[in-house]
Parts: C-alpha cells; structure tokens; sequence
C-alpha cells in the first residue's frame, strides 16, 4: 500500500493501481453525500482532477495520481457515498492502468504517510 500527498491510498493489483482515499480524509470531509466517478476506458495526466467528492463540510477534487488510462470504477461508491465514511480503506473509486508500471512506487508508505499526519 502506497499513500499520496493528497491522502489517496493505492494498491497495485496486477498491472493496475486501485485509489481510494485515507481514513484520515474521510473524517476530514465527514459525511460524504455524493461522489462523481470518471468515465472507464478515459486517458488521465499525472494530477488531472478525476472525482468530484461532496461532504456535510466541504467539495474537494480528487487527482490522478499518475498518467494512465482508467479501467474500472466503483459504480456502488457513486450510489451510496456513504460507503467512503463506513470503511475509507475498503471504498476504492478507481482502477488505473498506468503508463509507467514502476509509478506506484514513488509514493510513501505507511509510515511515512503516518508520519504526514501526525
């Protein structure tokens, strides 16, 4: 498991990348109410804003967190968002092939990302 800066997990599964968000997002966000996935078989950019994310508190953007192509999206997160604040590391949003197959591993790991947190 890798984490980004932005409070995104990733999981290399095969030639692909699963992201969800952190624990630690969820409870920043609090109670999501809607989520808006991209579109599978879309080309992103490394940092392309990809999902809308709205709570109770605030709408926030989340990146790609590499260059690639997506191949899957979690269809039941967009129809019960709520899903995100049950289980953050269960909830993933998206597959991503990357362009780069080595991209994951320039992201930290968890104690680094414990460490980002506090």
């Amino acid at each position: 498991m890798k984490y980004t800066e932005d409070h995104e997990w990733l999981r290399a599964e095969g030639d692909e990348i699963v992201v969800g968000i952190t624990a630690h997002a969820s409870e920043q966000l609090g109670d999501v109410v809607f989520i808006e996935l991209p579109e599978e078989g879309r080309e992103v950019a490394a940092g392309e804003e990809i999902v809308v994310i709205e709570s109770v508190k605030a709408a926030s953007d989340i990146t790609a967190p590499v260059a690639g192509v997506i191949t899957a999206v979690n269809n039941d997160l967009g129809d019960a968002p709520g899903g995100v604040n049950d289980d953050a590391m269960a909830a993933w949003f998206f597959k991503i092939k990357p362009s780069e197959a080595s991209a994951i591993e320039a992201f930290m790991d968890e104690d680094a990302y414990k460490a980002l947190i506090g």
